[in-house]
């Protein structure tokens, strides 16, 4: 009991670093920032962050949360705002910088690194053509989730780019091992384009997906990617990104609700209509594409701080079909026959999920219709 006594005396410090640790153990709920700062706690003091993961596997951090956050959960459950966006703008705002916007589209240049099923590589390459199929003639698709992206506009009034297609893609078995930093990243895209295999596109996006047993810096340690740009050449500076497979090393985290984290409330998982680690990808994939054509150099559109943004995705975290809350993705379809939960339909009559978009008509987080 005095040990509860003291933790609440000092609750002003380090509530909430505990219970956004605890929401997302209970939720796991994924984070793609570009400086994946996840939740406001990682900009506490590190002793604190240390305790909020001590605390956050008791059984007081269900109690202090409760007591810390009632009236935000209160808010939360009568739908009267989105959990991650900032009470005093409570939307996206446009920063004045540049956009993916060019007409024919965003190409993607995607590079495997490492080894990969494929089961998986079709699934994710059939994820890429479906923003060109119109999917079945009723139900939602790739291709009109993608349309709340695109109404995303620059300071000359052009949109963010229609489509998304995957223009080229190359393999890579581990050249350079299977532990990769961030600038590894970043540099192994700028040698593919200074090697001439792929071509300098300033609207384009080029992809990294790592295999299951790659570990790259802070992925899975609060982030399941990440975009960012380089500079390749005197003046042209690229949009790059990075996803991995979470299979191994942190389904719980970044294929949620297809897995259920590590830390949390009993459960049951949702059933993945293309396997546990491609639909993760597929997630966070998604959400990388709108932030990397809606925020491309960290000028566009987000929310917050430009080091640590909420885009046009992170600010609809965990949200996939309409009543979500943490710990629960929202009313989705189910396939009779497989029972797996989708909310999107793609090419070659693959099912996907999709996150939802801030959509700045309406100024709510928007799922596929």
């Amino acid at each position: 009991m005095q040990s509860f006594i003291a933790i609440m005396q000092n609750l002003s410090d380090i509530k909430l670093c505990i219970c956004c640790s605890w929401l997302r153990a209970t939720s796991g709920l994924p984070s793609i920032y570009k400086k994946d700062v996840p939740w406001p706690c990682y900009a506490t003091h590190h002793s604190n962050q240390q305790m909020a993961s001590m605390f956050s596997r008791s059984l007081l951090a269900p109690i202090i949360c409760v007591l810390a956050l009632v009236p935000w959960s209160h808010e939360l459950s009568h739908g009267q705002k989105q959990p991650s966006l900032d009470d005093a703008s409570a939307t996206v705002k446009y920063h004045g910088g540049p956009l993916l916007t060019q007409p024919n589209g965003i190409n993607v240049y995607l590079i495997w690194y490492g080894g990969f099923s494929p089961k998986d590589r079709n699934s994710i390459t059939d994820f890429f053509a479906s923003f060109a199929s119109p999917g079945p003639r009723q139900g939602p698709s790739v291709s009109a989730w993608w349309r709340t992206i695109s109404a995303y506009k620059d300071k000359t009034g052009k949109p963010v780019s229609s489509t998304v297609r995957l223009l080229k893609q190359v393999g890579d078995a581990y050249s350079s091992g299977k532990t990769l930093k961030r600038a590894q990243i970043a540099n192994f895209v700028k040698s593919k384009i200074d090697s001439k295999i792929f071509p300098l596109d300033p609207n384009g996006i080029y992809l990294v997906l790592t295999a299951k047993d790659v570990v790259v810096e802070r992925f899975c340690m609060g982030s399941c990617g990440f975009h960012d740009s380089i500079l390749v050449g005197a003046i042209s500076r690229v949009v790059f990104a990075h996803v991995g497979d979470p299979t191994v090393q942190c389904p719980g985290l970044c294929a949620w609700p297809y897995a259920l984290p590590a830390y949390g409330p009993p459960g049951k998982a949702l059933v993945a209509p293309n396997g546990i680690g491609a639909d993760g990808m597929i997630i966070n994939i998604a959400t990388l594409l709108a932030g990397a054509a809606s925020n491309p150099f960290k000028t566009g559109y987000f929310q917050g701080d430009a080091l640590a943004p909420l885009e046009a995705v992170t600010a609809c975290p965990g949200i996939f079909g309409s009543g979500a809350y943490p710990g629960y993705p929202g009313a989705l379809l189910v396939d009779k026959m497989s029972k797996a939960s989708y909310n999107a339909y793609g090419a070659n009559g693959r099912k996907f999920l999709l996150p939802a978009i801030w959509d700045l008509i309406s100024l709510n987080c928007k799922v596929t219709s």
